[in-house]
């Protein structure tokens, strides 16, 4: 596999990390501890090297998970966090200040149980503050020895830009899928143009194109995609006709879901990673294997006319998270 390899920062590694959050939050309720610890482990085990993680997944629980379950084999993946979401009950705030910046990074390497972060994103884009101080932050925390680069989540096209002109910037992560293609009004462009690695969230679209999901009423109370509007009464009957489809081609051409809808991620740039989380050992695994998997390019074609941004009915994110999104909107 070590051809498969791309450039994530100062490194290579495997195009498929692993996203951690659902071990700790949002999606339904969270596996047993030993299995969670297990999973990890297995992981990387299997071959993957790129672990993703943030302060507020979890409330700082899932940094602490990874630190006492993995940190024992440091040397054997990129370490990824996040910082500057606020949360307070149903609100939602933002603050990426040097201050703010400088203490989350301190309290989330104490809770990792290391002293260095491989990337350290900034989470969400923050008006308050300008650019270059925001990057200042992460400037000096590089040069300390803290972090290995920095990164930005769900940020405009126009705003990487600015931020990398202050400093060079390691990666952009936004939520990326055959469902999802906002990357696709500027930020994919632009990080390929500037040499950034694109790190897709969400790439089997929360799970839609995973194979199994066919009634959201199965999710959990708290499950965070019960808020979300493309699983709810109005979109989902449409929605899961599509998700049919989609399915039946991957069957079709000897492939699960998840490997076809990865590989469509995975196909859109030699600079795009992808960080698929789930809870089970099965799903690790398949998710994984979509590394090897080598589709033609008519097949994603098919994949790709079949579900796409104007096929698929609802937007990505509830208005109350819409509005901390910097990144480019469809109309």
């Amino acid at each position: 596999m070590e051809l498969m390899q791309r450039i994530l920062g100062d490194r290579k590694v495997q195009p498929i990390g692993l996203g951690c959050m659902n071990l700790s939050w949002a999606y339904g309720d969270p596996p047993p501890h030993e299995e969670k610890i297990r999973l990890l482990n297995e992981a990387l085990d299997l071959g993957y090297d790129h672990l993703d993680t943030a302060n507020i997944y979890g409330f700082g629980k899932n940094e602490e998970l990874l630190g006492e379950a993995v940190m024992h084999r440091r040397g054997e993946f990129f370490l990824a966090s996040k910082t500057g979401i606020i949360v307070d009950g149903p609100r939602r705030g933002i603050d990426c200040s040097p201050d703010a910046i400088s203490e989350s990074l301190d309290a989330s390497l104490t809770r990792l149980k290391t002293d260095h972060i491989d990337l350290f994103y900034m989470h969400r884009f923050d008006p308050k503050v300008p650019i270059a101080d925001s990057v200042g932050a992460m400037a000096r925390a590089i040069e300390a020895g803290k972090i290995g680069g920095y990164g930005v989540s769900e940020w405009s096209s126009a705003h990487i830009r600015e931020a990398h002109a202050t400093h060079p910037m390691a990666a952009v992560q936004t939520e990326f899928s055959l469902w999802t293609r906002n990357v696709e009004l500027g930020v994919l462009e632009t990080t390929r143009e500037l040499g950034i690695a694109l790190v897709a969230f969400s790439p089997v679209a929360r799970g839609a194109l995973g194979g199994e999901l066919k009634d959201p009423q199965s999710l959990g109370e708290k499950d965070l995609r019960r808020s979300h509007p493309r699983f709810d009464d109005k979109n989902w009957p449409r929605n899961l006709a599509l998700i049919e489809q989609f399915d039946a081609l991957a069957a079709e051409n000897g492939l699960e879901p998840a490997e076809l809808a990865l590989a469509w991620v995975l196909a859109q740039g030699d600079h795009v990673h992808a960080i698929p989380g789930t809870t089970s050992l099965d799903h690790m695994r398949e998710n994984f294997a979509a590394i090897s998997v080598e589709p033609s390019a008519e097949l994603l074609d098919q994949a790709g006319a079949i579900i796409n941004q104007q096929t698929v009915s609802g937007h990505r994110y509830p208005d109350v998270m819409r509005n901390t999104i910097d990144t480019e909107d469809f109309v």
